[in-house]
């Protein structure tokens, strides 16, 4: 699946404009952005898996580093801090990746 079967083109456009800078990415800002709090959980879960490109069941760091990238090649890659900063909000049992579970409470939290 592609993230276009998800979200539209302006969408992800705009979003990848405003996370361009080195140290400008907010997962809650994110979240908003793409509208991911009116998805549906059907849609939510295969946003993850979208994500979840070792198709493990887990983000990882190294998954959320490049998950702009996902969207556009092009992209950059997060920087440690704003990884760390995804990874610490979702990981809500410090087992170092963050589950389909956790994820869902990351987004409707946010």
């Amino acid at each position: 699946m592609a993230m276009a079967d998800l979200f539209a083109d302006e969408e992800i456009k705009k979003m990848l404009r405003a996370f361009a800078a080195t140290n400008s990415f907010d997962y809650k800002k994110f979240f908003e952005m793409l509208g991911l709090k009116n998805k549906s959980l059907q849609e939510l879960k295969m946003f993850f898996s979208v994500l979840d490109t070792d198709k493990n069941g887990y983000l990882e760091t190294g998954e959320i580093k490049v998950m702009l990238q996902i969207f556009s090649p092009n992209s950059r890659h997060l920087t440690d801090k704003e990884t760390q900063e995804f990874m610490g909000a979702g990981d809500k049992d410090e087992d170092g990746k963050i589950g389909i579970d956790e994820f869902i409470i990351l987004v409707n939290q946010s």
